[in-house]
């Protein structure tokens, strides 16, 4: 079990992330953290893990829970054994049979005589056989540090498990395996994911938001079901609002020009009935004292109605306040783009491939490049672009073929420009200056933010920025590579790419390990490689 009884953080600069948050998780629970990034999210699992001090509140939990981190660079400098924090107790092991029986290396190992038989039985399962535990993780790859992490809940055995974008860098093979275990596993586990996959095998949501913690007693689809009501109930008060804003400022119009009517009708029978000019000008200030008290009303009320829709239009989830409108790509569909006839890539005599590929890309088709990591997925990418030429078998391309590759870290951005200076580097259709910066606006880009450097841009915002630059262009690209576009990506900005990505015509190639973003931008195609 976890409580956190009214826990506040505040960053070292002062900044408060949250504040009084409480929320209790049982034995056995499997919790899904979610919420958009920067609320907070892997903080929260650092102050479950012990890992970081709370500013104010309490944390209780049964047993110490085990932490796999999101970002392993930090581990770099460590070996295997000490980013599992098993180091010290394996050194008093090999100690002890070497015959230094003493009190300091039987209380490191605490009876645990089994640790390196667990640690292979752990290594095994997740297919890490070749690792030494004395080698440093720096050689590793993103794929194998999450799986030596995760391999470490089998080695440690903690009841609590938490977890912090596990299926990142995992291919479709190891994504598998976390899933059966978590399905299998009797442990409590909390769980921040943008994988929906995993999200739909876990039993709540807690969302994270500005407000604090909502709870969902449900899987991610039901979660994003109830969202969609919530949506929708806004959208519909957002409707009413601007509805009664509407008549309130017509109303409004309609008492000026009625009394104004009347005030005309009386100065003139006034000046029929021949009025002294100082009575005529007393009358004339009760007027416009009375028309002003009518303005004021009006206005007060509308400015009322007003702050409430401004405050309505702020709870609107961010898709709603984007307008995508991709220009077309110019080909027709059906057009055979790339075809490729038994296909094969390697150095001397080796082929990276035990099987020639082949294959044909059309216009407007969606297709998926599938395999597991390391397989050449990037060198077929390469091939397809023309950049590298194949080793054997042959690859023709259409010549008039516009094409954008888009990587995980959104490389398409210069991290040199300014948020303006980029989108005005797509500007091939001679936009105005203004027109420019209305685009920016639709994509969540305001005035404070154009002239920011592209380099402290967030993932989703670099996606976002990327997004906007191509609908600048004067033409859309006729084929857009994606090359694992959800990695660094939220939930919220996953749902952003995905409006605009099922916006777009043209011709898509994912390589992506996310079946949950293939099947909702309907991939129905795939290029296999083994």
């Amino acid at each position: 079990m976890i409580i956190l009884q009214d826990i506040t953080y505040i960053h070292p600069n002062r900044d408060l992330l949250f504040a009084d948050l409480n929320l209790v998780i049982n034995k056995h629970d499997k919790i899904a953290l979610i919420g958009n990034n920067g609320v907070g999210k892997s903080s929260l699992l650092n102050i479950m893990a012990g890992n970081l001090p709370i500013s104010k509140g309490l944390v209780k939990t049964e047993s110490k829970p085990y932490y796999v981190p999101q970002i392993f660079g930090q581990f770099n400098d460590y070996t295997i054994a000490q980013a599992l924090q098993i180091g010290e107790k394996l050194k008093a092991l090999r100690e002890i049979l070497n015959g230094q029986v003493t009190d300091e290396n039987m209380a490191l190992l605490d009876d645990d005589w089994a640790i390196e038989e667990r640690c292979q039985e752990a290594f095994a399962h997740w297919k890490l056989e070749g690792l030494e535990l004395d080698q440093k993780m720096e050689n590793l790859s993103g794929g194998q540090k999450t799986r030596v992490f995760l391999a470490g809940i089998r080695i440690h055995r903690p009841e609590i498990v938490l977890l912090d974008e596990p299926s990142n860098h995992l291919d479709a093979w190891s994504r598998k395996l976390l899933y059966d275990d978590i399905v299998s596993s009797r442990k409590t586990f909390v769980i921040v994911s943008h994988d929906r996959t995993l999200l739909n095998l876990l039993n709540v949501v807690f969302e994270l938001g500005k407000h604090g913690i909502t709870i969902y007693g449900g899987n991610y689809d039901f979660y994003a079901e109830q969202k969609k009501l919530e949506d929708e109930t806004l959208n519909q008060a957002l409707k009413s609002k601007e509805k009664a804003f509407r008549k309130a400022k017509e109303v409004e119009k309609e008492s000026l020009e009625r009394q104004q009517k009347l005030d005309a009708r009386g100065k003139k029978k006034q000046e029929k009935a021949g009025v002294p000019t100082i009575f005529m000008n007393t009358l004339r200030n009760n007027a416009e004292k009375s028309t002003s008290r009518i303005k004021d009303v009006h206005t007060e009320k509308t400015a009322a109605i007003s702050k409430e829709l401004g405050q309505l239009r702020q709870n609107l989830p961010d898709i709603d306040k984007m307008k995508m409108d991709f220009d077309q790509s110019a080909l027709h569909k059906g057009k055979t783009l790339v075809e490729a006839n038994e296909i094969n890539f390697g150095y001397g005599t080796m082929c990276l491939w035990k099987h020639g590929l082949t294959f044909q890309i059309k216009s407007a088709e969606r297709m998926a490049i599938k395999g597991r990591n390391g397989s050449g997925k990037t060198t077929l990418i390469k091939m397809i672009l023309g950049q590298v030429q194949p080793k054997a078998g042959k690859i023709e391309r259409y010549s008039g073929v516009k094409s954008i590759y888009v990587d995980q870290d959104y490389s398409l951005i210069d991290p040199s420009l300014k948020v303006y200076e980029q989108a005005q580097q797509f500007n091939s259709g001679a936009l105005q200056e203004h027109e420019i910066k209305i685009r920016l606006n639709r994509f969540l880009f305001t005035k404070e933010d154009w002239d920011k450097p592209c380099r402290a841009l967030s993932g989703g915002e670099r996606m976002r920025l990327m997004l906007c630059s191509l609908t600048i262009g004067n033409q859309a690209p006729d084929l857009i590579i994606l090359d694992e576009p959800t990695n660094n990506l939220d939930i919220q900005n996953i749902e952003i790419l995905t409006a605009a990505v099922n916006e777009y015509k043209g011709t898509l190639i994912v390589v992506s390990h996310d079946e949950y973003f293939l099947k909702q931008i309907g991939v129905d195609q795939a290029i296999i490689i083994s």
